[in-house]
């Protein structure tokens, strides 16, 4: 693995797991994802932090490891800073509830595998 692509694996892993400490220290429920524009947008900056980190892994590092949705995870990054027909909060509250938990878990195994 490249320092580059170490460093950006690392950053993207920093932000999902500040996703996941913010949204159990503070008890975020789906309805409140759907409903409170607050949480809405604090939510919003680390998703697509993820995302910008992630696009820039290389792709040679993304075609060894295919299994983990690169492009997903960038795509949505680009969806939210663009707001192509408004963001849809249900998608997001998946992402962030759900997806991004298991993304991170993907990004630590891929690191220690690379330690």
């Amino acid at each position: 693995m490249s320092p580059n692509d170490e460093r950006n694996l690392r950053r993207a892993l920093e932000f999902a797991d500040e996703l996941g400490d913010m949204i159990a220290e503070r008890g975020i429920t789906r309805d409140q994802i759907l409903s409170d524009r607050f949480i809405q947008w604090a939510l919003t900056t680390p998703i697509y932090n993820v995302g910008e980190f992630t696009s820039h892994v290389s792709k040679e590092l993304r075609a060894e490891h295919a299994e983990i949705p690169w492009s997903r995870v960038a795509g949505t990054r680009h969806r939210l800073v663009h707001d192509y027909d408004g963001t849809n909060w249900e998608i997001i509250a998946d992402i962030a509830l759900h997806d991004m938990p298991d993304y991170a878990e993907q990004l630590r195994a891929l690191l220690s595998l690379e330690s």
